[in-house]
């Protein structure tokens, strides 16, 4: 995902808190079966070497993850939390993403 309105459709759709970052999920309903996701990290992460860090480990989690767990046609926004995302081990980080995904979409059966 690359344009405002598309997260702003995300964000206004379903969402899980997890311990290192905001899961924010929506069923696209266009008949196109792939996956899109985005990133986000405001300035309250800090500055832009923490910005794209945490950028970074968010899209190596979801790099790891979706291709499992993702269902067609959704689209995925993960947020980076202030002064977590960042320093939170990465094998927690991916849990966190599992426990978020499989609530999102356990609420949907």
């Amino acid at each position: 995902m690359r344009h405002r309105p598309e997260f702003l459709r995300a964000a206004s759709a379903r969402r899980h808190g997890a311990g290192g970052f905001l899961v924010q999920a929506r069923f696209r309903d266009d008949g196109k079966p792939g996956v899109q996701v985005g990133f986000t990290a405001s300035k309250k992460i800090g500055n832009a070497v923490f910005r794209n860090r945490a950028k970074r480990r968010l899209r190596e989690v979801a790099r790891a993850v979706l291709p499992v767990l993702a269902q067609p046609g959704w689209d995925y926004v993960l947020v980076a939390r202030p002064g977590v995302t960042v320093d939170r081990p990465y094998a927690q980080l991916l849990l966190d993403l599992e426990t978020a995904l499989r609530a999102i979409h356990g609420a949907r059966a």
